[in-house]
């Protein structure tokens, strides 16, 4: 059986309310969330930016069953990566086999104004890469000593490790990033076009191939946009999450969600960010488009609306969308 998440938004949401979705996409049959793991909000009229880890903790509380992560946490800069493997460590003690670790490279609004700190692709792939060997060296239990080039560890040792291990998935858009995700991660985590592009997918199992990997085995998690309504619901979300069809070649190095937030408002019309979307309040074009995703080789899908609405969204999807899609699965198994 597929995979069908859902996205909770630090960015938009203060945890207590991010605690209630999570329990309400459990009960409305959700098969896991994700969380948005930042410091800022990519935008500043976003305004929230709670700790993924604390909420993650309390989350596992709330939702009894189904498994959840971050999407996704930077181990480099404003993180240790010691630091990281620590608390993900401390998570799957806490909720065995249902926590996985999603890691990227991070944008400056995150990493710079706490660190100090930000570097190009190149010295963000390099920490990135580095940061994913020293958290596996600590989850083995022993001590360990690294000296690498931008991390040290001397004589450190994780005491309480997870009775199953937390896979590590890694964040790509772009084919270098796709080859490392696919060489050095344990599954991808991308945008629902990236995650099926054929250029894309190539750099990602090409990657694992030459890590000995088979990538057909591999999850691949994608976030998939949509809107449950029409244009009014599209233009509530469009505002928040405005910054997105520039996120990767404009805003990525700009350290200030304020000034996002203007240049945003500037270079983007609304349509220009809820075009690519799903916008409807038809529940077959909702299992339509999650199923051609999964029929692409998406195993996890992962539903991320903006909508300030979240609980129409859930039970929408709970009451409709989840069984059309569930009970296709279950006739493709008994045919």
């Amino acid at each position: 059986m597929s995979t069908i998440g859902f996205v909770l938004s630090h960015e938009q949401f203060q945890a207590p309310q991010l605690l209630e979705f999570g329990a309400a996409a459990e009960q409305a049959g959700f098969d896991a969330v994700w969380t948005s793991d930042h410091f800022h909000p990519w935008m500043d009229n976003q305004g929230h930016a709670g700790h993924a880890w604390v909420t993650l903790a309390a989350l596992g509380q709330r939702m009894p069953r189904i498994p959840f992560g971050t999407a996704v946490t930077c181990p480099t800069f404003r993180y240790h990566p010691a630091v990281v493997a620590q608390a993900f460590a401390s998570l799957g003690v806490l909720y065995p086999g249902r926590v996985f670790l999603g890691v990227g490279s991070g944008e400056a609004l995150n990493e710079q104004p706490v660190s100090g700190e930000w570097g190009d692709y190149e010295e963000r792939a390099d920490r990135w890469i580095e940061s994913i060997d020293l958290i596996r060296k600590l989850w083995t239990g022993e001590w360990v000593t690294h000296q690498g080039q931008y991390y040290q560890v001397n004589q450190a040792r994780i005491y309480d490790l997870p009775a199953q291990p937390v896979p590590i998935y890694m964040a790509a858009e772009g084919p270098k990033s796709m080859h490392k995700a696919g060489k050095y991660g344990d599954g991808l985590i991308s945008d629902s076009k990236s995650a099926v592009e054929p250029e894309m997918r190539q750099a990602f199992e090409e990657g694992a191939r030459e890590a000995g990997k088979d990538p057909s085995q591999m999850p691949i998690l994608a976030e998939h946009f949509i809107v449950v309504g029409g244009k009014a619901e599209a233009e509530e979300s469009a505002r928040i999450w405005r910054f997105i069809p520039n996120a990767w070649t404009e805003f990525v190095n700009n350290p200030d969600p304020r000034d996002i937030l203007r240049r945003a408002e500037k270079e983007l019309s609304l349509e220009d960010v809820y075009k690519n979307w799903l916008v409807s309040d038809d529940p077959d074009e909702h299992a339509q488009s999650i199923q051609k995703l999964l029929d692409a080789g998406v195993t996890q899908v992962y539903v991320h609306s903006g909508q300030f609405d979240q609980q129409r969204v859930i039970d929408f999807y709970g009451n409709e969308v989840l069984p059309r899609l569930r009970g296709k699965q279950t006739r493709e198994r008994s045919a």
